[in-house]
């Protein structure tokens, strides 16, 4: 059983993933390794995934803030929201989103929605196309992983693969990544 249920959850997240646009995965590492300074932000699971990122970010050497921490600067021109919302209408991204646009920063958005509220107020949307927890309910409930997992997963799984792109277009190596890890653990 436990084995079935692995199968058709990596099943799943690679299908998701195989869907995702690598021109725009290049691009959106363009537009990361480019900026003067990076925030990031997502609600809920999401959130979890997006600081993991955000960390590697750091180890990368990049100028990134996470939205809310106390150390978070201003954005402005020249600097880079990404933001992930599986749905597209969180109220909190939308909010975020509207004030980095005023102040001349460029909206980077991860969503499963491309038509959604969040993708309107974007200047580049990444299409993560997962079953989100806005869609998890009954017939559209696809999924074997319960509410927002499969988006999650692949956002996991998509940074991963980001961490690697940007790490080229970086030229930053392992020992300079670990270099910049905590030693306060």
């Amino acid at each position: 059983m436990s084995d079935t249920l692995m199968r058709a959850a990596l099943d799943e997240l690679g299908a998701a993933l195989a869907k995702v646009d690598g021109r725009l995965i290049d691009a959106a590492c363009r537009m990361i390794v480019d900026a003067r300074r990076i925030g990031v932000y997502g609600c809920g699971r999401e959130a979890l995934q997006i600081k993991g990122f955000a960390m590697r970010l750091f180890h990368l050497g990049l100028p990134v803030g996470v939205v809310g921490d106390v150390t978070m600067p201003a954005l402005g021109h020249g600097d880079v929201l990404l933001v992930t919302s599986g749905p597209g209408e969180t109220s909190t991204v939308l909010a975020l989103m509207r004030t980095a646009r005023a102040a001349g920063t460029t909206n980077l958005l991860l969503t499963a929605e491309p038509e959604s509220g969040a993708a309107r107020l974007a200047d580049f949307v990444l299409v993560i196309p997962a079953q989100t927890m806005a869609g998890d309910q009954g017939e559209g409930q696809v999924s074997v992983l319960p509410m927002g997992s499969v988006y999650e997963g692949a956002l996991f799984v998509l940074f991963e693969v980001m961490v690697l792109k940007l790490r080229t277009l970086t030229g930053a190596t392992g020992e300079a990544m670990r270099a910049r890890h905590t030693n306060m653990e």
